[in-house]
């Protein structure tokens, strides 16, 4: 049975500026509603004047520049890959979208940072026992979940698996790195798993039925499986967010590459996740929706900590985000795709518009017996 989803938790809206003083990332009135506008080609963002990266033009200041510059020198130290690479055609026939060389990965190691702030420090939600015997990071990426979970858990043997060999050699004894296609039969025996986890996949996989089914198979009687991804649209709740900004356009531009590859990015709003989930034979289904700041646009303190790394984690390396499917996909040429992500990054060090991520945490337990 699926327990009532949980109300988004959000930062409160800014306390709006007296009339006349509204600020808008671009031309037009201000605090007045806008007509919906549909996903602008890349030729619109070619048209625009490209931001000069200037920090007298942000309301974040020297604040954001000195922050995000000791989470930098803090921890994106471990590897260096030069070039901007992708995976091997030899360990799948998927598309996956990003990219692995040092810039993506050091993305990667912000994100799990922000992630953990996120969720109070905390590694996993699911009411896991102290005695497990097996855990599974799926898509572990550059391992630093996979990490801290086997430094917490010393007496289980914790896997984890990518389709990169970019995971650091200086694990604990009992983590191991696995270069793997999760999107194909997975090779581990059957209840075998209590505990397999899965983070942030949005984009990457088409048949989600088929991976839950997997991942039960290979789970315990009483296992836990939790999977927290994100929506590719973004939520703004006090209309600070014009329809043809940036930010907004976002979502639109995931969208259509969805549409056009089949891979699932409405992770949230498609409810692919609770439905897979409840498909594949899980019980005791929990579904929590949270909203993350995407920038440190909050009053609140903790809320402001939040969207400052999660600032940190969208801006690092937007072109990774777009350089595989812009091209291909939406037709669009190196210079749009370039002015586009620079005017993003404008919008989000700006602070105006006063947008969140959807993240939904879905915790479920293969029974105890099987039906």
């Amino acid at each position: 049975m699926i327990s009532p989803t949980n109300k988004a938790q959000s930062p409160e809206p800014e306390a709006k500026l007296p009339k006349g003083k509204e600020k808008s990332p671009t031309p037009g009135p201000a605090g007045e509603p806008s007509e919906p506008v549909g996903l602008l080609s890349g030729s619109h963002w070619a048209e625009q004047e490209q931001p000069v990266d200037d920090d007298t033009d942000s309301t974040l200041g020297s604040d954001v520049e000195s922050s995000t510059a000791s989470i930098s020198s803090s921890i994106l130290r471990y590897r260096t890959i030069k070039g901007r690479t992708y995976h091997s055609d030899a360990v799948t026939d998927q598309e996956y979208w990003g990219p692995n060389d040092d810039k993506a990965n050091e993305m990667l190691d912000i994100f799990h940072h922000f992630m953990t702030l996120f969720l109070d420090g905390k590694l996993y939600t699911a009411p896991i026992k102290d005695d497990i015997q097996n855990a599974l990071d799926v898509c572990t990426g550059t391992g630093l979940w996979a990490i801290d979970f086997a430094d917490e858990h010393p007496n289980c043997n914790v896997y984890g698996t990518d389709i990169s060999p970019i995971q650091p050699s200086w694990v604990p004894p009992n983590l191991r790195f696995v270069i793997d296609d999760v999107t194909k039969p997975w090779t581990y025996q059957e209840n075998f798993f209590d505990y397999v986890h899965i983070r942030w996949l949005t984009a990457v996989v088409k048949d989600w039925p088929a991976l839950y089914k997997e991942a039960y198979r290979c789970m315990k009687p009483g296992g836990w499986l939790e999977h927290i991804d994100a929506e590719v649209n973004v939520v703004c709740l006090d209309g600070t967010m014009p329809p043809d900004s940036a930010i907004n356009q976002w979502g639109q531009i995931w969208t259509e590459i969805g549409k056009k590859t089949g891979l699932v990015v409405n992770m949230v709003d498609s409810g692919c996740m609770d439905d897979g989930i409840r498909e594949a034979g899980f019980a005791n289904i929990e579904v929590e929706d949270l909203l993350a700041p995407v920038s440190p646009w909050p009053v609140d303190k903790k809320q402001k900590e939040i969207g400052l790394f999660n600032y940190a984690f969208l801006t690092q390396d937007i072109e990774g985000f777009l350089t595989y499917f812009c091209p291909t996909v939406l037709g669009w040429t190196e210079k749009e795709t370039l002015i586009y992500a620079a005017i993003l990054r404008k919008e989000y060090k700006e602070c105006k518009v006063h947008a969140n991520f959807k993240w939904r945490i879905v915790r479920a337990q293969k029974p105890l017996l099987d039906a």
